[in-house]
């Protein structure tokens, strides 16, 4: 009885200890058969996607490549400059009011256009004193040639007709002065006296200044405001003595606006400066403005590059190349999938070259299609999505 007490016993210990390894053992299985980064969805090594949303909240720009010359170059600062004859100063010549003021700040005018009027008693004086002068001189004209028939008769004495032909001709002197005036003043030879006058736009171009107000006393040569015509804007570059050699009439140059984008402008060299500047080592190079941009000012400050020769290379903007481990990538389209509106990047890698202008020389590393869509803007944006997926901290979508 005792045996099978013991046996009964030794059955149940194996029976529970069976159970209880069975229980934790497939619990201990199962925890190593899911984990928790098995939950999120698989990313490949080097692509990306992005929904919809993400690549237009990431200002994503898609680009391809572009020849440029980035090494038979010289490098050059400078500014954007206009000439004397296209900035004007507008005056008048006398004293008065300001009336009205018919212009704003930045409108664009045209040569002739009234901009402005000037009120003084004293044009309405001058004006009637043009009118005397004219109906004066027909009289004494009349009375200077009958004079004159008479001496060739005999008939007068000289002084009588030596005094007419006097008069005649300081009237005549005095009537041009008056026209003179007249003309300077814009004033309309036709009309009667009024005692307002218009301002003329002497040049077509853009109000920059305008230093009146209405009721404003002026004088004669008080600038009253200024115009600009920004059609002639060209481009002064500072070359050093040890390059000037190299610089010709012809040669094509490219800029960007310091300050501004990196949209790049091209011109033509049509002068080379025959001094140094100041006290500089550097002569001023003219260049004209080929695709002149209604937003370039005179006075702004450009980087720019004097082509030397014809070496052109494929090159991408600075913003498309990513650095990753000591290697430089970029980002190629792989598919946009417009079904479900997702974008799929693959990044490529590449060696960079010479970089002038915000643009880098690129050479491919593996085969891509030549016209191949590149992230020309936001690929920082883009590789952040893949480090955050290869770190374990997140995925691209």
């Amino acid at each position: 009885m005792k045996k099978t007490s013991i046996y009964i016993s030794i059955l149940i210990v194996i029976v529970v200890g069976l159970l209880l390894y069975i229980q934790f053992g497939h619990d201990h299985e199962d925890e190593h058969d899911h984990p928790v980064a098995a939950e999120e969805p698989h990313m490949e090594e080097n692509e990306v996607h992005l929904n919809e949303a993400q690549f237009k909240a990431a200002e994503i720009v898609l680009g391809t490549f572009s020849k440029k010359n980035l090494n038979e170059v010289i490098s050059s600062n400078g500014y954007t400059k206009l000439p004397p004859q296209n900035q004007a100063d507008v005056s008048v010549h006398s004293s008065g009011i300001v009336k009205n003021i018919l212009v704003e700040e930045g409108e664009k005018v045209r040569k002739g256009q009234v901009i402005a009027t000037i009120e003084s008693p004293e044009f309405a004086k001058l004006k009637e004193a043009y009118l005397h002068s004219r109906s004066n001189l027909t009289f004494l004209k009349a009375d200077y040639e009958r004079q004159k028939t008479l001496n060739e008769e005999a008939v007068n004495a000289n002084k009588t007709y030596e005094k007419a032909k006097s008069d005649y001709e300081m009237e005549q002197a005095r009537f041009a002065s008056l026209k003179k005036q007249l003309a300077l003043l814009n004033i309309n030879l036709g009309e009667n006296a009024s005692a307002t006058v218009p301002v003329l736009a002497p040049i077509s171009g853009y109000v920059t200044e305008i230093h009146i107000r209405i009721g404003t006393a002026i004088t004669a040569g008080t600038s009253l405001l200024n115009i600009v015509d920004n059609s002639k804007l060209h481009v002064d570059l500072l070359v050093y003595e040890k390059d000037l050699y190299k610089v010709k009439i012809g040669q094509k140059i490219r800029f960007i606006l310091t300050n501004q984008n990196q949209n790049e402008i091209v011109g033509t060299i049509f002068g080379v400066g025959k001094a140094f500047e100041n006290d500089t080592k550097a002569v001023a190079i003219h260049a004209e403005i080929d695709n002149k941009d209604e937003k370039l000012i005179s006075g702004m400050y450009v980087n720019a590059l004097i082509d030397l020769g014809a070496n052109a290379v494929f090159a991408l903007p600075l913003e498309s190349v990513v650095k990753a481990d000591g290697r430089s990538f970029i980002f190629v389209l792989d598919k946009n999938d417009s079904g479900d509106n997702e974008y799929h990047f693959k990044r490529i890698e590449v060696k960079e070259g010479a970089s002038q202008l915000g643009f880098v020389q690129v050479d491919v590393l593996q085969q891509i299609n030549p016209d191949a869509k590149i992230a020309v803007d936001g690929a920082y944006y883009i590789q952040s999505h893949l480090t955050k997926s290869q770190g374990g901290g997140g995925h691209a979508h």
